[in-house]
């Protein structure tokens, strides 16, 4: 379950919502994984995109993500870890199986690729929830890479990679006792440990037990969760910051809202002089343990972002290093081993401007174009940046300006060869939307 990169963030709303000229044609296909499927006024899946779908940073040795991946699941031992299900899932699976509401915006062409209207990429591991359940498995890990569209700058990238964990636990006395046991050992070892938890209420008028589930039994299930994830925070960044005596690992608790779990909480942790945050999780919705056919049991879920963790322990300055096949980032990593990123050099940047009118009545949104820029240029693209929006007070036509910043993160660029991308972007620009180059 993704909590961390909400499926909406804030936009700037200056484009507006008409992505028609993005879509395949009806009757076309288009291949992902090796297989062909149908296109339609949905379809927005780009090559680059399916570029990145055989790739599974995750489980590849000694990258970041795969010591990452195998630090957490050491940390569950008895859980069940999974890393191989498909990233093609139906919008049933990652929306309505998860109480999404239907106006929600995350369900747009606009913040997930679409194969087609009854196929997309999973935009969080909470889509394979349901599934998981269904097969009797009550407490396990899933790492996958998934997908959504978003801004390209350092810190954002299309895809990325998710740790998901879930525990459930029989709604009877037997199963409480459980958890009290566990809660019990949890406790001792967090004592023991140089470690101050701010905390807030497990419940709350604003955090709310759920009305099918017993308070006391939320009670108990959230402080599972809670000392779960404080001992997780401990194994992940105890020994990075020292954790002694006069310098404990700090953790602190805050209340969130999330369409599939109530209460719900954020994580963050004090690193490196400032509180980061970690994770979201919460009491998993009885809707979800329902769609799975769980009978009288009630659990908790968390979900994390692996690269923005890797990036604080390896010191890792841009998320497309990640993706770089250079020996230079590779050859300083070794799996199981938390190291310093070495920068090996910082590359000059070529920055370029791209300036047009758009047709009347035809609309761009700030997605579409990162994703143009993306297919052209690739991951020489550091960040993008809109500079300028004008409305002609005569014509009423709409100007816009970006600024775009071309730097490799393992060569330098000549000139001529920018020059020939910049090109092309404009050229894509002009063929795919309409619009005046100025």
């Amino acid at each position: 379950m993704h909590f961390l990169r909400p499926l909406v963030r804030q936009r700037r709303t200056l484009f507006s919502r008409q992505y028609a000229n993005l879509r395949a044609d009806p009757g076309k296909y288009v291949t992902v994984l090796k297989e062909q499927y149908p296109t339609d006024q949905m379809t927005n899946i780009t090559p680059t995109i399916i570029s990145k779908l055989p790739l599974r940073l995750h489980t590849q040795p000694s990258h970041p993500l795969s010591t990452l991946r195998a630090l957490i699941e050491s940390h569950f031992p008895t859980y069940a870890h999974l890393s191989s299900l498909s990233p093609l899932v139906t919008p049933y699976q990652n929306f309505d199986l998860l109480s999404f509401p239907q106006d929600h915006p995350g369900r747009s062409v606009t913040d997930s690729y679409y194969v087609n209207k009854d196929l997309m990429l999973r935009t969080h591991t909470s889509a394979h929830e349901v599934d998981v359940f269904s097969k009797g498995t009550e407490k396990w890990l899933l790492t996958a890479d998934v997908y959504r569209r978003d801004e390209i700058d350092g810190s954002h990238y299309p895809v990325f990679h998710q740790t998901e964990g879930a525990r459930i636990f029989s709604a009877d006395a037997s199963g409480m006792k459980e958890v009290e046991e566990d809660n019990a050992r949890l406790l001792n070892h967090l004592k023991r440990s140089n470690i101050i938890i701010e905390d807030v209420p497990h419940i709350s008028a604003a955090n709310p037990c759920q009305p099918a589930h017993d308070p006391k039994h939320t009670e108990l299930i959230a402080m599972n969760l809670k000392l779960s994830l404080n001992s997780l925070m401990l194994h992940l960044f105890g020994g990075r910051v020292g954790a002694t005596e006069e310098g404990p690992l700090r953790v602190r608790w805050i209340e969130a809202t999330f369409p599939w779990t109530t209460p719900s909480y954020e994580v963050e942790v004090f690193f490196r002089g400032k509180w980061l945050e970690i994770l979201g999780c919460g009491v998993i919705k009885q809707a979800t343990l329902d769609n799975s056919n769980v009978q009288n049991k009630l659990g908790w879920a968390f979900g994390l972002g692996l690269e923005r963790i890797a990036m604080v322990l390896f010191s890792i300055p841009d998320i497309r290093l990640f993706w770089s096949l250079d020996s230079r980032f590779l050859s300083q990593f070794n799996q199981g081993e938390i190291t310093t990123f070495q920068s090996y050099s910082k590359y000059p940047a070529c920055v370029k401007d791209v300036s047009f009118w758009l047709p009347e009545n035809t609309s761009l949104h700030e997605n579409d174009f990162c994703d143009l820029v993306r297919d052209v240029a690739g991951d020489i693209v550091e960040d993008v940046k809109m500079i300028d929006d004008f409305i002609h007070p005569k014509t009423n036509k709409r100007s816009l300006c970006y600024r775009i910043n071309y730097r490799s993160m393992d060569r330098s660029l000549v000139n001529d060869e920018t020059n020939e991308i910049h090109s092309q972007v404009g050229s894509r620009l002009r063929d795919r939307f309409g619009v005046e180059i100025r």
